[in-house]
């Protein structure tokens, strides 16, 4: 089993930054990619960005792309999310997740709690 644990979330004016990081602990040895989902109320929870954990490959949400950066820090199992000029229309529960090598044909395999961001405007 694979625990994910966010942090970073909060409340911001518009035009504000916020970093959430996402550890994973347990059986974290075959870690394929992670990735960051949010949702926002009434909707569906929706793809924001992801990273692959050996290929340094990473993909965007159009609508994040130029504002928010994904990044891997593999020593500490960490995944982060650098959030820049936030619009309100982010708001939403941001949670983390994580793929493994032979796991779901689709999907993620592993999800965290998530963590409330809040754009105020």
């Amino acid at each position: 089993q694979v625990q994910l644990l966010e942090s970073g979330g909060g409340l911001v004016q518009t035009g504000g930054s916020l970093r959430l990081s996402c550890t994973a602990s347990g059986r974290t040895q075959n870690i394929y990619a992670m990735g960051w989902f949010r949702q926002a109320p009434g909707k569906e929870r929706e793809f924001v960005a992801s990273t692959t954990w050996s290929g340094n490959l990473t993909g965007y949400f159009d609508s994040v792309k130029s504002r928010f950066t994904i990044s891997r820090d593999i020593a500490r199992n960490t995944v982060n999310l650098q959030m820049n000029s936030l619009k309100p229309e982010d708001t939403a529960i941001y949670y983390c997740a994580l793929k493994v090598v032979n796991g779901k044909a689709a999907g993620y395999d592993f999800w965290g709690q998530g963590t409330q961001v809040t754009v105020s405007s």
